[in-house]
């Protein structure tokens, strides 16, 4: 007979109580999820922190794309009467060199006239977009729009 042989003589008594375990696991009461909170709980699917702050961010159509519509750069009307008193010709090389617009190599650029002044001379614009009050003030002063 060895060791591993031996039985105690009073067996039910003397035998550990079986541990009920809890639900979900043979590891104890709390079946190895710690006590309370939101990861003890059934059906705890807790999102990671960076995915929310990824959704967070603007979606935009990629790095490589430009932007559909491009927006016209904004020249006002009042910029226009203190560079060019005398009245004349506007157009977008006359502007650029007033310094009203920075010049970009490889396209040209849309711009945009703003702005409801009265006006005293009288403008000819050339190659410009322009609003309908810019519009009105120009043609009341006589000027013209030409595209």
């Amino acid at each position: 007979m060895q060791i591993h042989q031996l039985s105690r003589i009073n067996t039910k008594s003397s035998q550990k109580k079986k541990r009920r375990v809890g639900r979900g696991g043979k590891r104890g009461g709390y079946s190895g999820k710690g006590q309370k909170g939101q990861k003890s709980r059934a059906g705890a699917k807790i999102k990671p922190q960076i995915r929310e702050m990824i959704l967070k961010f603007p979606k935009k159509r990629g790095v490589h794309f430009s932007p559909l519509k491009e927006s016209p750069v904004i020249v006002k009307l009042e910029s226009i009467v203190t560079h060019f008193p005398q009245g004349g010709i506007i157009t977008p090389a006359k502007l650029e060199k007033a310094g009203l617009l920075l010049r970009m190599k490889s396209k040209q650029q849309l711009v945009k006239i703003l702005g409801s002044m009265p006006l005293t001379q009288s403008y000819t614009i050339k190659n410009l977009l322009v609003s309908q009050k810019a519009k009105e003030a120009i043609e009341k002063a006589g000027g013209k729009i030409q595209k």
